[in-house]
């Protein structure tokens, strides 16, 4: 029986240059697997506690050496010995020695971290691919998942807190009929991409990018991102409707103050329903596939409000209001303000916490889709995550930048190996 050696951790830099968690777990074998987790940009106030050593000036006070230590010294040593494959058991260990709600003790970037790490080691004590022990665990708890590569979503603009001050919504992206594999998806995006950076360079518009990779263009509205996609994909051969589809991260929180919101595309503040109204015009125009977080994220009477009117015919999807917390979750499914959720590990803490989080969605008939953050590294972890829980939809970012594509390459891989490999 495979047990757990050693847990040792050290701080890194995930793909913004600012510090976060890495932990290995060396195994009675000697085999060792290395995990680290991201971190977000645009964080909703129900996340789990990231934790940060702001005493110190050092890396401006987002350094992590307190969560370094606290694997090192505390947690990892709680959970040596322990068999690898149990999972379950070893995330409750982790929630029962922190002891707080919200991982506030030890900090959630730290439990997650070898949380991951124990699921990684979990499949290589049973010679499997990570993607295929993800799913047993998944099946284990519950979760009827098949073994299929998510419909990739590409943020292709980068607005809000993502951007440059550009735009007021965060996300801009564009996704592949479903009928597509994911290598067509993939290239019908890329292909989109790069024309996206040609045409900003045929305007004369700024065509940097943003912390996911997407262009952050110096644009006058956020109506004004959507025509720029829409055009781009025109320059391709593939038709938007039928080959591809729009959808949005409005990320509501980042423009909502004092119970208004104020976007450039209007003169004035707008309140939740006259917001709705100008989401149902966008629709109208653009038939989105998926509109994310709409409104801020205690808004539950308009939720409810934009779900009765727009559900049937879009992905409402959660994510500052739901946090991939299953407190929230079930109060969203019971007042019915979502049909989708955003799910992120390191919203919760740990990946039996996330299954279950996901089971619940999957039970009430939700689309899953499963993602990174701002934060990235090059860990493909989330890639394995996303195929193992049958995920409707994988936003891992751009397809640019190397944190990003590290995660669609993985997908890439799977896609091959689930084609010729017998498991």
């Amino acid at each position: 029986m495979a047990k757990i050696n050693k847990i040792w951790a050290r701080e890194i830099l995930d793909s913004r240059g600012i510090p976060t968690v890495e932990t290995a777990c060396q195994l009675n074998d000697g085999k060792v697997n290395v995990s680290s987790v991201p971190a977000g940009t645009s964080t909703g106030t129900h996340e789990a506690l990231e934790l940060r050593d702001t005493d110190n000036p050092r890396y401006l006070g987002k350094g992590v050496l307190t969560a370094v230590e606290n694997v090192n010294n505390t947690l990892g040593p709680a959970i040596v010995g322990m068999d690898p494959t149990l999972q379950v058991d070893i995330d409750n260990k982790l929630i029962s020695v922190d002891g707080t709600e919200n991982k506030s003790k030890y900090g959630a970037n730290a439990i997650l971290s070898i949380s991951e790490v124990i699921t990684k080691s979990g499949a290589a004590a049973n010679n499997k691919p990570l993607y295929w022990w993800v799913n047993y665990l998944a099946q284990v708890q519950g979760i009827k998942a098949s073994l299929v590569i998510p419909t990739p979503t590409f943020n292709m603009i980068n607005g809000g807190q993502h951007g440059a001050g550009n735009l007021d919504f965060q996300e801009f992206h564009v996704l592949p009929a479903s009928n597509k594999n994911f290598s067509q998806g993939l290239q019908m995006c890329a292909e989109i991409y790069m024309t996206i950076g040609q045409d900003l360079i045929r305007k004369g518009a700024i065509h940097s990018v943003g912390i996911e990779g997407g262009y952050a263009p110096n644009l006058f509205t956020n109506a004004d991102a959507l025509e720029v996609l829409v055009e781009s994909i025109k320059m391709t051969k593939y038709a938007l409707g039928r080959d591809v589809f729009l959808g949005l991260d409005a990320a509501a929180n980042s423009f909502y103050k004092n119970g208004e919101y104020s976007i450039r595309d209007k003169s004035s503040p707008l309140d939740d329903d006259q917001l709705m109204e100008y989401y149902k015009t966008i629709n109208q125009e653009y038939k989105l596939a998926f509109l994310e977080d709409p409104l801020n994220e205690d808004a539950w009477d308009s939720w409810k409000k934009i779900y009765n009117e727009m559900a049937a015919e879009i992905t409402i999807i959660g994510d500052d209001i739901l946090a991939t917390n299953p407190k929230r979750l079930q109060k969203a499914i019971e007042e019915k303000v979502c049909n989708g959720i955003l799910v992120k590990p390191n919203q919760v803490g740990t990946v039996t916490e996330t299954l279950n989080v996901i089971k619940m969605a999957k039970n009430a008939n939700w689309k899953i889709m499963v993602s990174h953050r701002s934060g990235e590294t090059n860990d493909a972890f989330i890639a394995d995550f996303a195929v193992g829980v049958g995920a409707n939809y994988a936003k891992f970012g751009a397809p640019a930048r190397g944190e990003r594509v590290a995660k669609y390459n993985r997908l890439s891989a799977i896609e091959s190996e689930l084609r010729y490999l017998k498991l």
